[in-house]
């Protein structure tokens, strides 16, 4: 799936969802070795738990992060 955030230095998320698993998370843009270590925690958790530690992360004085827009980004995918 791909995903367009909105207010974060990235610019594309590339996530899978495989048996309510979230699988294969990519960034385009953004802090790269911070976002591998995101892509590669949350890397088999299922898409709830990741969706509820993910969600409301804030990024300095935004409303927003790269981490809570992989949230909406799960979010969105769940109620496809």
């Amino acid at each position: 799936m791909e995903y367009s955030p909105k207010g974060v230095c990235s610019q594309k998320i590339h996530f899978d969802l495989i048996d309510n698993k979230v699988k294969n998370v990519s960034f385009v843009g953004g802090c790269n070795g911070n976002l591998q270590g995101i892509s590669r925690l949350i890397d088999g958790m299922d898409v709830n738990e990741a969706i509820s530690r993910l969600e409301g992360i804030r990024c300095g004085f935004k409303s927003t992060s790269c981490p809570d827009q992989l949230a909406k980004a799960l979010k969105s995918a769940v109620q496809a």
